[in-house]
This record gives C-alpha cells, sequence and structure tokens, in this order.
C-alpha cells in the first residue's frame, strides 16, 4: 500500500466515524458502533468500511441496516470534507473480531479459573 493510500485509509477512517456520530441522526443506528478499519483499492474509487457493534444481532442487523440506508449522505459528507479527484463508494461490512476476541479472553479466563 503506497504511502498515499494509507494517509486516504486513514483519514477516511476518521471523517466516516465522524460523519456517523455527528451528521446521521438515525435511532437505529447503536451508540456502540465502531469503525474498525477501512480498505481503500489502490486507485481510491472504492472503499471497504469494516464496522462493529456490541449487542444482539438484532441490534447488529439495524445498523448495518441503516449505514447502508445513509451510505450516499455519509458519501457525499466523505467528499465535502476530504479533497480526493473521486469519492470512493462505500461499502459497510459488519467486523466481529471484537466481539471474537472477548470471548476468546472470557474462555482462557474460566480455563484459568478451572471453569471448564
Amino acid at each position: 500500500m503506497s504511502l498515499r493510500n494509507e494517509r486516504v485509509r486513514k483519514a477516511l477512517q476518521r471523517e466516516i466515524s465522524d460523519i456517523i456520530f455527528r451528521e446521521i441522526k438515525d435511532p437505529n443506528i447503536c451508540a456502540m458502533v465502531s469503525i474498525t478499519d477501512v480498505e481503500v483499492s489502490s486507485d481510491n474509487t472504492a472503499a471497504r468500511v469494516f464496522f462493529s457493534v456490541f449487542g444482539e444481532d438484532e441490534v447488529k442487523q439495524r445498523t448495518a441496516k441503516a449505514l447502508q440506508k445513509h451510505v450516499g449522505q455519509i458519501r457525499h459528507e466523505v467528499g465535502k470534507r476530504i479533497r480526493l479527484r473521486k469519492t470512493p463508494t462505500l461499502l459497510f461490512i459488519l467486523d466481529d473480531s471484537l466481539e471474537h476476541g472477548q470471548k476468546m479472553i472470557d474462555l482462557m479466563n474460566k480455563i484459568e479459573r478451572g471453569e471448564v
């Protein structure tokens, strides 16, 4: 990944997170949503935005649908905030790696205490 792509990736992660918390007023977006990573194509025309939500599956699905519903508004705001030739298309992907990691830590703690 080039230095420029890395800077674009970090800027997108920061700005998308800020837009979700400050600009999007949708009760279906969980307050515990976190943008965990952004993968940008080599030509900066597409970005996969990974997000994590702590909570039940229903909350995760509602949040995913709400983010997809507002993808145009988020992309528009990104275009105003970050100066690029072309604002990348955004694809939101649910990332459950944080939750999976927490389950593994809980399991290791149970093993350590002899509960398993």
